[in-house]
């Protein structure tokens, strides 16, 4: 690893594009629980049976995923809901079990801790009649419901464990399991553990990149041309896409070419506002070294970066602070090199940045955490300081927040062959004001997932 200051040429960025055009860790949902005893280890799946009308139905699977046998009857499963009102009565139903809806029972119960995302719990049990799941066995289908006493519509779109979009079965932390007593899989919902003053934290969860919630949430999907990157290359809308993973939303940046400024099709996704100055800025990124289809060779750049608007030729009001990743090299360099660099400013003279850099492959999860105060700017990678940069570099004025995946240029890859790339964000957060650790900024993270909240944001405007 090594640090510089440097005038080299600056990666003129699609945000900064846009701006002008406009005028302008992993693992957190869950923390290690101590098995049951020794080889016993469960996974709860789950799939939206219902969404709508006067019923909730959620099916369950539960399968072993250790290396002893478990009895179905030591087996506990908690489904969490927020109750239409305090005195509201529940009942339950199963419409169909794979080992008989007569092994199985539901039970309700509350939960008392003022601020959790739930304060119910649908409790699922099991007979002696259930059998017992062999390691690497499932249960089968689980097709329960439930709904008020008295027959009202129920809403879940604030219900803990409620996924709408769950169509099919997988793997599924805001479920819990216990198995004799001790809970083996998922993360009940508590009151969040959350830094205090201005934040922004988003998880991702949206439909599409025309999910009218991005714009409501003060996020745009960058379309249409210009820098940086392949001159003549667009910003295709529709490269940025959302999905579910464990629970959680996930946002991939896809960038495409068939070797020709007019096939490559790059992807941005930044905040509206610059608005975003001293403080703690975390995500949780995937970086990656092979395209996911196609030959591979071209010179991407893959980012998390915070950037302000140039309002003239080396203006001192400039601010930038990036991570970036380029897999296969580029801006001279011939193989995988990862950049956090901090700019002052630039123009026809040059540019005046702090760079620190390692030639090694960053492909995977990484968490990234910058932080920025009056003593200077560090950047983090994974828990682990990765740089640390001076005083005159720090931003005079406030920024947007951005992520975006692109082509230096054409040269790293001849030939016409189809390929693509990605890039993936997990969350991203911003606490204003506020240094915070690594383990605090991924406690923070955990403390909204927990609470079931996917979308906030706290930080005023200019």
């Amino acid at each position: 690893m090594s640090t510089r200051t440097s005038r080299r040429r600056p990666r003129v960025r699609a945000a900064l594009a846009a701006l002008v055009a406009t005028g302008l860790g992993a693992g957190l949902l869950g923390a290690a629980v101590p098995a049951a005893a020794a080889g016993e280890s469960l996974a709860v799946q789950y799939r939206n049976g219902g969404s709508g009308g006067a019923e909730a139905a959620p099916w369950l699977k539960v399968v072993n995923t250790g290396s002893a046998p478990v009895a179905l009857k030591q087996v506990k499963l908690r489904y969490y809901f927020k109750a239409a009102a305090p005195s509201a009565a529940y009942r339950f139903a199963c419409d169909w079990a794979a080992r008989g809806c007569a092994n199985v029972t539901g039970t309700f119960g509350t939960i008392d801790e003022p601020g959790s995302a739930a304060d119910r719990y649908l409790e699922i049990g099991f007979t002696a009649g259930a059998g017992t799941l062999a390691p690497g066995a499932g249960s089968g289908d689980l097709q329960l419901r439930f709904h008020r006493a008295d027959w009202q519509s129920v809403n879940q779109d604030d219900d803990y464990s409620y996924g709408a979009s769950q169509s099919g079965y997988a793997d599924w932390a805001k479920v819990t399991a216990v198995v004799g007593g001790v809970q083996v899989w998922g993360t009940a919902p508590t009151a969040p553990t959350v830094p205090g003053g201005a934040v922004l934290f988003d998880d991702f969860d949206y439909t599409g990149h025309d999910d009218p919630a991005l714009a409501a949430h003060g996020w745009s999907v960058r379309s249409g041309g210009g820098g940086p990157g392949v001159w003549g290359a667009s910003w295709a809308p529709e490269n940025v896409t959302f999905a579910k993973e464990a629970g959680n939303g996930v946002m991939t940046l896809r960038t495409s070419t068939a070797g020709t400024a007019e096939s490559t099709r790059q992807s941005e996704f930044h905040s509206d506002a610059m608005k975003f100055r001293y403080g703690t800025y975390a995500a949780r990124v995937r970086f990656s070294d092979a395209p996911v289809t196609g030959p591979d060779g071209d010179h991407v750049v893959q980012s998390f970066f915070a950037i302000n608007d140039l309002t003239a030729p080396m203006a001192k009001d400039y601010s930038e602070y990036d991570f970036e990743y380029l897999p296969n090299g580029g801006w001279g360099e011939a193989s995988n090199i990862f950049f956090a660099t901090s700019w002052d400013t630039y123009g026809p003279e040059g540019s005046v940045n702090q760079y620190t850099t390692s030639r090694s492959s960053f492909a995977g999860w990484h968490d990234l955490v910058l932080t920025i105060d009056d003593t200077g700017i560090v950047y983090y990678v994974d828990g682990a300081e990765f740089a640390r940069h001076d005083t005159r570099y720090l931003p005079e004025r406030p920024m947007l927040i951005a992520f975006n995946q692109w082509l230096t240029d054409l040269t790293g890859r001849t030939g016409t062959e189809a390929r693509a790339y990605e890039e993936q964000v997990d969350y991203v957060l911003h606490v204003k004001d506020r240094v915070l650790t690594p383990a605090q900024a991924g406690a923070a993270v955990a403390g909204y997932r927990a609470a079931g909240v996917s979308f906030t944001d706290s930080v005023p405007a200019r």
